[in-house]
């Protein structure tokens, strides 16, 4: 939408009084503007405008206690409860390796920063919310009924900016197209067999300036085989019942916040997979993934095995791996549950 065409902050606030059941992403996409719009619009009513720096959030999260840290992307909702602890901040990355939130957060990526409060009778829920430069959620801290209430409105105040302003301009965003060469999958493979660690696997993308996608479709079926549709329902219901810890990552470009543990209550609800366990609620769009592979990368411990559901555009969804500590080998259980899912034949991919 052009600067003239978007709604008022006004109009926003009407369509959304009209709409009271709406999903407010919903309600951002019916109105064409980002979500940080809608909160913006509601300055000085709901919502109060903070400092969206995310070393500087870092720096006092601790004191809230007990939380809600919620990361999405388009297709899947990541919510854990817990405490911000053992962070590290960081440049380019920071670390919040606490018991229940574990997060890898990557600061140039948070612009803009709300509190937000809303009311329903006697119902009160806080939270505060990170923005990226466009206004799409980058992160949401939601309080608890055990969150430190004198810490939050202390931030609130220490954080809180001059500029009230109930208008949100999103800063354009210049598409980038990653510049990508042929696959050569002699190379590919070589370079493949001689990782050392799951994390050197963003390095070899970018040396070989290969796709995630791509690299998984070239490097052949002893390394990434594809699977399913249904694989990610019935790798989670089997890891349930055999209770195997897990690991779970969603991510955006501004952060991954990662699960690891046991999951137990695993439910479906139309399109969406959801777990509903005590410290962790994900709820994943299904009906999203387009690619659901299986992955097996070399490690100094030995190969692990990780399942990756991708989009259309073969972006990340989410990705699972099975929970294990650097130095020991990958679960024989989870590598028997990542390695009994029904395979897509070929044939049916084409």
């Amino acid at each position: 939408m052009t600067q003239t065409s978007r709604p008022t902050p006004s109009e926003i606030r009407a369509y959304r009084a009209a709409n009271p059941k709406m999903r407010e992403r919903d309600i951002a996409a019916q109105l064409g503007i980002s979500e940080a719009a809608l909160v913006a619009a509601e300055c000085g009513l709901t919502s109060i405008r903070i400092d969206g720096s995310a070393n500087r959030f870092l720096e006092r999260a601790a004191e809230l206690g007990e939380v809600m840290a919620l990361t999405r992307n388009e297709s899947a909702v990541h919510e854990k409860i817990g405490v911000f602890e053992n962070i590290t901040p960081g440049k380019h990355a920071s670390i919040v390796l606490g018991e229940n939130i574990d997060l890898r957060i990557f600061p140039g990526a948070w612009a803009h920063g709300f509190a937000v409060t809303k009311t329903d009778g006697d119902d009160v829920r806080r939270s505060l919310q990170f923005f990226d430069k466009q206004g799409t959620a980058v992160h949401k801290v939601h309080l608890r009924p055990a969150t430190n209430l004198d810490a939050y409105h202390s931030i609130v105040e220490a954080f809180r900016l001059d500029d009230q302003s109930q208008d949100f301009v999103p800063e354009i965003k210049l598409e980038s197209i990653a510049e990508t060469v042929p696959v050569d999958v002699a190379t590919l493979r070589d370079e493949w067999s001689k990782m050392t660690d799951t994390h050197q696997f963003h390095g070899l993308l970018r040396k070989l300036k290969v796709g995630r996608r791509e690299a998984l479709q070239s490097v052949g079926e002893d390394y990434a085989w594809k699977l399913q549709p249904e694989a990610v329902e019935a790798m989670l219901r089997e890891a349930a019942r055999i209770e195997v810890p897990i690991m779970c990552f969603v991510g955006n470009h501004g952060i991954i916040q990662i699960h690891s543990g046991p999951v137990a209550n695993i439910q479906t609800m139309g399109p969406w997979l959801n777990i509903m366990d005590p410290t962790l609620h994900l709820h994943l769009r299904s009906d999203h993934l387009a690619e659901i592979w299986a992955v097996r990368k070399p490690t100094a411990d030995g190969h692990v095995t990780s399942l990756e559901a991708l989009d259309a555009k073969g972006d990340m969804v989410i990705q699972f791996f099975g929970k294990r500590k650097e130095g020991f080998a990958e679960r024989e259980e989870w590598r028997a549950v990542m390695e009994n899912l029904a395979r897509l034949d070929i044939t049916e991919a084409a």
